[in-house]
């Protein structure tokens, strides 16, 4: 059985048991769960960029409010169907991701870095600013009535998982088909150096920015994804942390793996959540797990797996 045929399986195999851990899971777990997927999506789109492609970024959290912002304010004011508004969402993430990796891809390594960062920045504070139109750090809902897609109440526990589920999933799959895909092989050349890849022939210039609106493209398909099944928009996706957050769930996972991003989401999150049963200082618990997980398994607990199982995507 070749590698690109256990790849397939083992995609299909993660997909069917997240689809039946909703009948088995009490109502509490699978209703994290379907934020983990969102969420996952996010971490998904960030390790296209520094799994797959080399480059450190800061700035996701500008990715996911901007689908996140389109829909519900599209919604919002716009009236706006579902389907629509979630249009809107992803053509604002595509220009967004567009115009930021344009401007951010004229440096490298450590000021790509910050510059992403200060993008983050400027558009949290943008988000604050028109606080009239965004409601700032209080946020807005939406409504019930205005999430039925297509006749289906996505507010319901069974249609907003499943809901959740199907973008993951085709989320996975595209990355599964990138990866074996001559951009997704390009990428990976230029991860490994950028220098040779540009010798050899590839506009390394065009690839890196394909990599940053493929990457911002799928983080603000989550970011509108949340909005739609949660319904709720507010500055705090839009603050410095949730650019964090992808880094740390990639890193845990391990960075250009095809499951490392979920693998590492569902560890952070359920560290996160039993560990502020206990204590205030649970972020101080995460710390420390990530340091040791950094020193023990510096290739994220996919990478680990990997080192037993060579043909894991």
């Amino acid at each position: 059985m070749n590698q690109a045929i256990r790849s397939s399986l083992l995609h299909g195999a993660v997909i069917v048991i997240l689809a039946a851990m909703f009948f088995v899971l009490p109502e509490y777990h699978s209703g994290n769960l379907a934020r983990i997927l969102v969420l996952a999506l996010f971490a998904m789109g960030y390790n296209v960029l520094f799994g797959y492609t080399g480059l450190l970024s800061l700035g996701h959290a500008l990715f996911f409010a901007s689908g996140m912002y389109g829909l519900g304010l599209s919604i919002l004011f716009l009236q706006a169907s579902p389907l629509l508004a979630l249009v809107i969402g992803l053509i604002s993430s595509v220009i967004v991701s567009a115009v930021i990796g344009f401007l951010a891809l004229r440096t490298t390594g450590v000021a790509f870095m910050i510059v992403t960062l200060m993008f983050a920045q400027a558009g949290y504070l943008t988000v604050l600013f028109f606080g009239k139109y965004t409601r700032g750090d209080e946020g807005f809902v939406i409504q019930r009535a205005q999430r039925i897609f297509f006749g289906i109440d996505l507010s319901q526990p069974l249609p907003r998982y499943f809901a959740a589920l199907a973008l993951f999933a085709m989320g996975l799959c595209l990355i599964a088909w990138l990866v074996h895909s001559r951009v997704g092989k390009t990428l990976i050349a230029i991860r490994e150096n950028e220098e040779r890849a540009r010798m050899i022939g590839y506009d390394v210039q065009f690839h890196k920015l394909l990599a940053v609106i493929i990457s911002g493209t799928l983080s603000g398909a989550a970011g509108a994804a949340y909005a739609l099944l949660f319904g709720y928009a507010g500055a705090s996706f839009a603050a410095v942390q949730y650019s964090i957050l992808p880094l740390l769930y990639v890193l845990l996972g391990g960075a250009g793996t095809t499951i490392g991003p979920l693998i590492g989401t569902v560890f952070m999150f359920y560290l996160i959540d039993i560990s502020s049963e206990y204590t205030n200082a649970y972020l101080l618990i995460a710390g420390l797990v990530l340091i040791l997980l950094t020193l023990f398994a510096p290739q994220g607990i996919a990478g680990l797996l990997r080192k037993k199982l060579s043909w894991l995507p």
